[in-house]
Order: C-alpha cells, then structure tokens, then sequence
C-alpha cells in the first residue's frame, strides 16, 4: 500500500532531516486492513533514524505529537485502531518546541 507521510515541528530531523516520505508499507499478515497501530510501529522501525523516544511511547506517539490523517486529526477517526487505504497521507507534527 502507497502512502505520503510528513514530518514537521522538528520531527523530521529524527528521519534525516526528510520532511516527505513516500513509502509502501504491507498489511500485516493475517490482517485484513493496515491499522495506525501497525502503520506506527513500521514508522518507527524504517523511518526514525535517531531518538524514537522523542517520537514513540509505548504503542503510540509521545504526547504533544499531532496525528493527522487526510488533513483529519487521528482523534476523531479511532486514533490507533484508524485504518489506512492506498494513497493515505499521514502527518506528524510535534507542537513542542525548544526555545
């Protein structure tokens, strides 16, 4: 499956400082569907180069981290358990800012 994922706020310096990602992720086997559970945990092993921790806790994104998925926050849509279609674009972006 064929989705556009975005860093920004300072999170893409923990993907090389690559803000755009067009990636092809499988659906787990035995799943029916790619879930932002599954997706994060792809995220994070092929994505994030350096510091997950400023990204990921535990099974989700560290709080102050802004989800969105198709411009729609992922809070609406089911958070973790959102499904994800062909040509989805995922957006993170940390709303945390060093001064």
């Amino acid at each position: 499956m064929q989705l556009t994922v975005e860093f920004g706020g300072g999170l893409e310096l923990l993907c090389d400082s690559v803000k755009v990602h067009t990636v092809n992720v499988e659906v787990p086997n035995g799943a029916q569907k790619l879930t932002m559970r599954d997706f994060l945990t792809w995220v994070h092993k092929n994505l994030i180069k350096e510091r997950p921790e400023m990204f990921i806790k535990g099974d989700t994104v560290r709080p102050g981290v802004l989800v969105l998925v198709n411009d729609c926050d992922w809070e609406l849509s089911g958070q973790l358990e959102t499904t994800l279609e062909e040509k989805d674009v995922v957006v993170f972006i940390s709303t945390l800012h060093g001064g």
